[in-house]
């Protein structure tokens, strides 16, 4: 799966249209990066750009942006409401598909470098990439901001983590790895602003003021410094305050999320119901504002099934859709996938051509059918035995749904959803190997018109037809871990679903050997295959004992 990454730079120019068209137009011609929004402020005089992509791209996008706004940002003149130290004032990372906090760092660190080194501008690691704790904090970061900046460079304490001169023009940047915000708001049956302000005190992290007798109008209560004391709220990395909204009729609790992994939207979802409640009123739905990662939304349709006690090896889709029915998030307005979940979207956007799999059951077996050499028998091996996997599963959910079962639920739902993993990995494939085919194709298309030109088409050939033999392999490796699956489903499974069970095996019986034959064919003439070949062949042969097993077992039963 490729990995996905945001950036959010800010820019301190929100008022100079060119100036604001130079860097986001130096964002949006990097191949592979997406430009989601350009947000300019004129009061701050601040622009922030949200763009993803896969992490190189993006860190070429992240440094030719510094780079344009270092040559036409002059800090020396700037002005503006928000707290700011360079022309580019801060750059996050944030993980959105399949990297971690820990994998993110070293791109940062990337970037700053190049960032010192090209462009003479200090910089400042922080959040998750911060080397000192006091440096994690963005707000002690930037302290003193441009205008204390050649004096704070000067102090041992804060010399910057990459550069060591103080940049008159641009001043400093400061390279972060965070979490992803989700600017979230939850809608109340009231349209008390007050009231959503104590429920919003009681939920964040800040809390409210400490006062002496009436918690509202009391006397405060004082540090020993001379600062207010706070009772912090029950939600940690949550910022929250009360308002009225006139177009919906209703007051909301309009929160920023800041770290989503220790504090899911779920949880603060429940958690405001729960103080709400304890107010005398009610939650009615939500809203997201913006896009929010895959992972979030499926996470609480998870979290949801597993409080309903139901199985967690469902389609992706049931997922989500169980989840925007749980939070409410179509009650003001609708919630899209395609629109509102960062993946959705960005595949959407990127999408040069549908694929196989967008197509109707019908319209894949016209496909198929047309006199083109592809989509062909390999991709039909694997859509068989995803559906193998996928009868499998249905097993696995009815199992789940059986009276009297309810202490199995949890064994169930998880081979549920290890067929469900099973299940969109050969649905990938399915694709993959169409892509294969082509790929041999387009090499035999290379030039030969020297002996030169020869031998790399030769070796393009050689090298497309390794993987061209290399994807049915994967298809064969990830099929056969459903036999396992099947027999378990069959002995301990509900017993009036054996028939399914025998179809499924059957379905992947057929993929196997399916994509052996595309194994085969295809490594015709290859004279290393790097053991593909081999590998082939015993797992045809366990396929073959393992299909009598099961089918054995079920003709007994039934």
């Amino acid at each position: 799966m490729n990995q996905i990454i945001e950036c959010v730079p800010n820019f301190s120019e929100g008022r100079n249209q060119n100036v604001i068209n130079e860097i986001s137009n130096s964002i949006s011609k990097i191949k592979g990066v997406y430009l989601l929004n350009v947000d300019p402020g004129n009061a701050t005089n601040r622009t922030v750009m949200t763009f993803v992509g896969d992490p190189d791209s993006v860190i070429e996008a992240a440094y030719n942006a510094i780079k344009v706004a270092s040559e036409k940002i002059d800090m020396i003149k700037h002005k503006g409401e928000h707290p700011r130290f360079g022309a580019t004032d801060v750059c996050p990372l944030i993980p959105v598909s399949n990297i971690t906090f820990d994998e993110l760092i070293p791109y940062a660190e990337k970037l700053a470098k190049r960032v010192s080194d090209n462009l003479d501008i200090p910089v400042y690691l922080y959040e998750y990439a911060a080397k000192e704790e006091k440096r994690k904090n963005l707000a002690n970061v930037r302290l003193g901001e441009y205008e204390g900046l050649e004096e704070k460079i000067s102090k041992k304490d804060w010399k910057p983590d990459f550069g060591k001169n103080f940049n008159k023009k641009s001043g400093a940047t400061a390279i972060g790895v965070r979490d992803f915000l989700i600017a979230y708001n939850i809608n109340l049956n009231t349209k008390s602003t007050r009231l959503a302000n104590a429920i919003a005190f009681d939920v964040r992290e800040k809390g409210r003021i400490k006062r002496k007798g009436h918690p509202v109008i009391g006397e405060i209560v004082y540090d020993k410094n001379g600062n207010p004391e706070n009772i912090p709220g029950s939600l940690k990395h949550v910022k929250a305050i009360g308002w009225y909204i006139d177009e919906f009729g209703i007051a909301q609790i309009s929160m920023n999320l800041t770290n989503i992994t220790e504090t899911p939207i779920h949880t603060v979802f429940d958690e405001v119901s729960k103080k709400a409640e304890e107010r005398g009123s009610r939650v009615t739905g939500s809203e997201l504002v913006g896009l929010i990662p895959l992972k979030s939304i499926l996470d609480a349709g998870k979290y949801f099934l597993k409080k309903q006690n139901r199985s967690l090896g469902i389609p992706e889709s049931d997922i989500i859709k169980i989840a925007i029915e749980s939070l409410g998030l179509n009650q003001v307005k609708d919630f899209d996938p395609e629109k509102n979940i960062l993946e959705y979207y960005l595949d959407k956007i990127s999408s040069k051509g549908k694929k196989l799999l967008d197509l109707s059951a019908k319209d894949f077996s016209d496909e198929v059918s047309r006199e083109s050499p592809a989509p062909g028998g390999g991709s039909v091996s694997s859509y068989v035995g995803s559906l193998g996997a996928s009868l499998s599963g249905m097993v696995a959910n009815l199992s789940c749904n059986t009276r009297g079962w309810e202490d199995k639920v949890d064994v169930f739902s998880d081979l549920a959803r290890d067929l469900n993993k099973v299940r969109e990995e050969l649905l990938h494939l399915v694709d993959e190997d169409s892509n294969a085919f082509n790929a041999i194709m387009n090499a035999f298309k290379f030039p030969k018109n020297n002996e030169k030109e020869k031998q790399i088409r030769k070796e393009e050939i050689n090298k497309a037809t390794l993987y061209a033999a290399e994807v049915p392999l994967r298809v064969m490796r990830k099929a056969f871990q459903c036999y396992i699956y099947i027999t378990k489903l069959s002995k301990e499974g509900n017993q009036n679903s054996l028939s399914d069970s025998g179809v499924a095996c059957l379905c992947i019986y057929a993929c196997i050997y399916g994509a052996y034959l595309n194994v085969r064919i295809n490594l015709k003439g290859i004279e290393n295959d790097n053991g593909i070949m081999n590998e082939a062949k015993e797992i045809i042969a366990k396929s073959e004992i393992e299909k009598e097993k099961i089918l054995n077992f079920i003709q007994q039963k039934i």
